[in-house]
């Protein structure tokens, strides 16, 4: 029988030689994810279970990202009771302040996610991962807990949507254009409960950034997952990061006859720098269509696109601009290295010249924590990953989002804008 990637990654965790979709299936789980505002949760119903030991300290991993560092007293009980119960168990994974990062640019960074895995992350953007050729979906913190205490759990076996993207990608076009393009043609539930596999020769020499970039978005689109078949570019990044373990052989593909519930195709060379209006990432249209939009703060970073090549992009639009005085500019490298990293480049310094202002890793302004809430009235243009009602601060707030050129070259005008509006002027 043939299968897709996703199938032929649940059946080999499943210990088993072939699944269907729509099976109920035990799997066995290399990585579960939890971070400060989902790992108290799933602690507590740990310690419910009367379970003395997690099922393995290599493979239970624990980040404080999202309310750190600590806002206020409620989140920095949540961080204790996390880093209380990772020294307890003595995790070998722990990431907190000074060493984390947003978890789901950060375990790839790590090595932690390996081609062929399953992960499960109490986090709804954990199928972050798939761009490695992993198996990795959010669950709830009570499933995080189960897979603590077994290191397994139960799954129904998605079916699988291929999408081929093929032709040239225009200039200022990345891996988020593609995947708000795609989420905008086929709707917010458009994959629901599917797997989307990402395929094509414009995927075949996509970025790892980008391609972390789309199937982080998966979920936007109602997936269970997102999946990039690994390749040469994929094994590249996985010998670079993944020195603690070794690769899975063979590497997992889908069958050339593998069955596929729907085939869509793409003309990339159509596609051109996208912006998705509020209040739903499916609202994408081409930045040159959504009119005069004036901004009063700009969010460059989260799980999304706080990686090194977009801080990159971001600085070849802002070097040697000035943003107005009253927009503001945030900017977020998804972790410590990148951040390291943008300074060696002397990327946070052509940041701060420009008028914005550069924080340590954290998910704080996309989801509306700290490090950037919106007042009542106010727009955002954001490279996170959803813009629902209040997302980032008040009910009446709207939010926007775009990939990094668009952002930087938006916060320099004022306005939603075109990178070619502001770049080599």
């Amino acid at each position: 029988m043939s299968l897709t990637i996703t199938e032929k990654i649940l059946a080999a965790h499943a210990g088993r030689k072939k699944v269907e979709p729509g099976e109920f299936i035990e799997a066995r789980v290399d990585i579960a994810l939890g971070n400060d505002i989902t790992a108290p949760l799933a602690i507590k119903e740990f310690r419910k279970s009367g379970k003395k030991r997690v099922f393995d300290n290599k493979r239970v991993v624990l980040v404080a990202d999202h309310f750190t560092p600590n806002k206020d007293v409620a989140s920095a009980r949540q961080v204790k009771i996390s880093r209380d119960f990772a020294q307890e168990q003595n995790l070998k994974y722990y990431f907190d302040v000074g060493r984390m990062g947003i978890e789901h640019a950060l375990l790839p960074e790590q090595g932690l996610v390996r081609p062929g895995d399953l992960v499960i992350g109490a986090d709804s953007h954990t199928c972050t991962y798939g761009a490695l050729g992993a198996f990795s979906t959010g669950v709830g913190s009570t499933d995080l807990a189960a897979v603590m205490i077994t290191g397994r759990l139960w799954f129904k076996v998605p079916e699988t949507i291929k999408f081929i993207y093929w032709g040239k990608l225009n200039k200022w076009v990345s891996g988020k254009d593609l995947i708000l393009y795609t989420i905008g043609d086929i709707g917010v539930d458009g994959a629901s409960y599917k797997a989307m596999e990402f395929s094509g020769e414009v995927i075949s020499h996509l970025s790892m950034d980008s391609r972390f970039t789309m199937c982080n978005m998966a979920i936007e689109a109602g997936a269970k997952s997102g999946i990039i078949a690994p390749d040469k570019i994929t094994l590249e990044y996985a010998r670079k990061h993944c020195s603690l373990f070794t690769v899975h052989c063979p590497l997992p593909t889908s069958d050339p006859h593998a069955h596929y519930c729907a085939i869509r195709e793409y003309d990339c060379s159509k596609i051109a720098p996208q912006v998705a209006l509020p209040h739903l990432p499916s609202n994408a249209q081409p930045v040159s269509e959504v009119g005069d939009i004036p901004l009063d703060q700009v969010v460059i970073g989260s799980c999304t696109n706080g990686r090194m090549e977009d801080l990159r992009i971001a600085a070849q639009v802002l070097k040697g601009k000035k943003i107005p005085s009253y927009i503001r500019l945030i900017i977020i490298p998804a972790t410590q290295n990148i951040y390291l990293q943008a300074v060696k480049e002397g990327l946070i310094e052509i940041f701060l010249e420009a008028g914005g202002v550069v924080s340590t890793p954290t998910c704080g302004p996309c989801l509306g924590g700290h490090m950037g809430v919106l007042a009542e009235g106010e727009r955002a243009l954001a490279t996170t990953n959803r813009n629902f009602v209040g997302r980032m601060g008040h009910p009446r707030s709207e939010v926007y989002l775009s990939n990094p050129a668009v952002a930087a070259a938006s916060a320099i005008k004022g306005r939603i804008a075109h990178p070619d509006e502001v770049h080599n002027q």
